[in-house]
């Protein structure tokens, strides 16, 4: 990976890569796949954001509005009444970066006037004209992500030549469409979108060889936490699928394809972060370096 890159936030910079970021999901909907209804009332979504930190999350990612497939858009009204109160309590109870979890140009502009740093489209800026001018005036930072069609519509019969290939260059497309419209490219990161019109295959093909989108020169956001294609691999139900998000994270953090894990379980994500870097430590670290009483004491009974 080259390193280290930068990740501009309106009035800050992060370094997203060793160790990698952890950005814990907030869902303030009655229908998300993994924790619907949960967090709707506004109370129990900003106490699962300030849990979240508390248990290590680097950002969080505030949506009012479900991506799951089959979900049905909300209106505008709706969702701002969802996300904006939760981001401005957050705003004002933890320094981290908020992220927004909308396709809506003025949820993102109400939510970043509220606290919020990041704009997380699925659409990739494609689904509301006014949403590039929201990015470039308030200098957010900017989650490219790639998906065919519409949650509604995009789990049905998917079809890719090459995922990687077509994927890669999706992104790189949309990379050079921002930057002409006045977003900085050190503003955007890229999401795959493993999950968003994509079958099992194709989300396998694109998490093994995620390091091919490196050559694109921005960080990636990795989002594979509970999702549909692990319990296709595993044959297991939602609330099994722990395991296999850790092991499908872990997989791409040692590869440095990903810089960013995007997950309902951070305190389990934190330590699989925390791990990684203490082995890559040990790792660089020669034998000759160590400490010839720590070796002794290694070796006691």
């Amino acid at each position: 990976m080259p390193a280290p890159w930068t990740w501009q936030l309106r009035d800050r910079i992060l370094t997203p890569g060793d160790p990698p970021l952890v950005m814990g999901i907030v869902n303030v909907t009655p229908d998300s796949f993994s924790d619907g209804g949960r967090f709707l009332a506004m109370d129990a979504a900003v106490a699962q954001g300030l849990r979240l930190v508390e248990q290590g999350a680097d950002l969080l990612d505030i949506g009012g509005e479900s991506s799951r497939p089959g979900a049905q858009p909300v209106s505008l009204d709706e969702e701002l009444s969802r996300v904006v109160p939760v981001i401005r309590r957050l705003a004002a109870q933890t320094p981290i970066p908020l992220s927004v979890d909308t396709c809506k140009a003025e949820v993102a502009r109400q939510a970043l006037e509220a606290g919020a740093h990041i704009l997380n489209d699925i659409t990739a800026l494609q689904g509301d004209p006014a949403m590039p001018e929201v990015a470039r005036t308030y200098r957010a930072g900017v989650l490219l992500m790639h998906m065919r069609g519409t949650p509604a519509t995009m789990q049905v019969r998917p079809h890719y030549d090459d995922v990687v290939a077509e994927v890669a260059a999706f992104l790189e497309t949309r990379l050079q469409a921002v930057v002409d419209l006045g977003i900085a490219a050190s503003q955007v990161v890229f999401d795959p979108g493993i999950g968003f019109g994509k079958t099992t295959a194709h989300n396998m093909q694109l998490l093994a060889h995620l390091e091919e989108l490196q050559r694109l020169g921005r960080p990636v956001c990795l989002g594979i936490s509970r999702k549909g294609f692990l319990g296709q691999v595993l044959g297991r139900p939602l609330e099994q699928r722990l395991a296999g998000s850790l092991a499908a994270a872990c997989f791409a953090l040692v590869r440095q394809s990903a810089q960013i894990v995007r997950v309902h379980d951070v305190a389990e994500t934190r330590d699989l972060v925390t791990l990684i870097k203490v082995l890559k430590s040990e790792i660089r670290n020669p034998k000759s370096e160590r400490n010839p009483k720590d070796e002794k004491e290694n070796r006691k009974p």
